[in-house]
């Protein structure tokens, strides 16, 4: 892709998901007087609040903001396919997992969190969550609806 059309998309992805953006800002500013720290993740196109101090451990992205209870998006997790013992995955990289959600938040805008509610929420049946664990382990794959 060109260089200007790729910036050109990213710009526009940025805005059309600007919704979902301000709910992760208010959180993640919520959380800078309990310890949350933020800063810019370039290569995640993400405002990063890690040590947020609420949730059960993790990460969560909303738009381009991810909220994060530890210290740094680069750690090792388990996929939610291995988790539920579906099979038996490599260990991921927390970061590009994250990543492939602010993707899908730049294509479908304030479309995503309804249907990534429809689709099952926090869970191994959601093909938004199978497909951020794909991304991750291969580096491709993060649309939710891959090509047959």
């Amino acid at each position: 892709m060109h260089p200007v059309v790729r910036v050109a998309a990213l710009a526009l992805g940025a805005v059309w998901t600007v919704p979902n953006t301000l709910i992760g800002l208010v959180g993640g500013l919520a959380g800078l007087p309990f310890g949350a720290h933020c800063r810019w993740r370039r290569d995640d196109l993400a405002l990063v609040f890690d040590r947020w101090p609420w949730g059960p451990g993790g990460a969560i992205t909303f738009g381009n903001v991810i909220l994060h209870t530890g210290d740094s998006l680069d750690v090792r997790c388990t996929t939610y396919a291995h988790r539920a013992a579906w099979c038996e995955d490599a260990p991921i990289q927390l970061a590009d997992h994250e990543r492939a959600h602010v993707y899908q938040y730049m294509v479908l805008g304030p479309l995503f969190l309804p249907m990534y509610l429809v689709f099952g929420g926090v869970s191994v049946r959601n093909r938004f969550e199978r497909a951020a664990d794909r991304y991750a382990l291969t580096g491709r794959g993060w649309w939710p609806w891959p090509r047959p």
